[in-house]
């Protein structure tokens, strides 16, 4: 063969080389992107993944609590015993107990918040103050008297705090602002602490008889 032919034949090979070269090159070119392109589509179905749900081990978990409502046949408030749902996050579980309340007794105690009051938000901020945040039905529908405004507003901050020992005052809004009176009675500018001596005492038994007096005779 001569150096002719030789040099010919190269150009051919290197010519189909880069034909080759040329053909395969998108292929290669995925090939080599294909590593990152994964590894980034792994990422993102990790992102779109929801993550696994806490355990749920309270799920149908219940508690005993007490809500005061007002006593029918004396002067006071007393208490009912009521079982909610149990929720591991306070303020929701302040909200639930509100909402009991607000569905009144079940037992023939009075209601003591006004019908229609719904529980627009409930928060717990540092010191143990619980914000409770009532529709207008709270103060609009409010019977008059000083007495009727006393039993609504601790049958809340007792009820709220002598279940939930974290808590030791609530302050109470409505429709998300301060106010300083639900009907002109009772201060609410302020965080309250429980008035427990507004619980009324128990009624005298009906069997009990009464103290006979001295050189009285049969």
């Amino acid at each position: 063969m001569t150096a002719r032919q030789a040099n010919v034949l190269t150009a051919v090979g290197l010519a189909g080389l880069l034909a080759t070269v040329a053909f395969t090159a998108p292929r290669w070119a995925a090939l080599l992107r294909s590593p990152a392109t994964s590894v980034e589509t792994d990422e993102a179905a990790a992102e779109e993944t929801p993550r696994p749900a806490p355990e749920e081990g309270s799920a149908g978990r219940r508690i005993s609590v007490r809500l005061y409502f007002e006593a029918p046949d004396r002067d006071g408030l007393l208490p009912e015993e009521r079982e909610i749902a149990f929720s591991p996050d306070l303020a929701g579980q302040l909200r639930t107990v509100v909402e009991e309340l607000a569905k009144g007794s079940t037992t023939g105690l009075l209601a003591t918040l006004p019908p229609g009051t719904r529980v627009l938000e409930v928060f717990v901020q540092a010191r143990g103050v619980a914000h409770v945040d009532l529709s207008a039905e709270a103060g609009a529908g409010l019977p008059g008297g000083s007495r009727a405004e006393l039993f609504t507003v601790y049958s809340i901050v007792n009820t709220i705090v002598t279940n939930f020992p974290s808590v030791s005052r609530v302050r109470i809004l409505v429709d998300d602002r301060p106010l300083t009176s639900l009907g002109g009675h009772v201060d609410l500018s302020r965080p309250l602490p429980p008035d427990m001596t507004l619980v009324a005492l128990p009624a005298p038994s009906a069997e009990a008889s009464p103290p006979v007096s001295e050189g009285a005779r049969p």
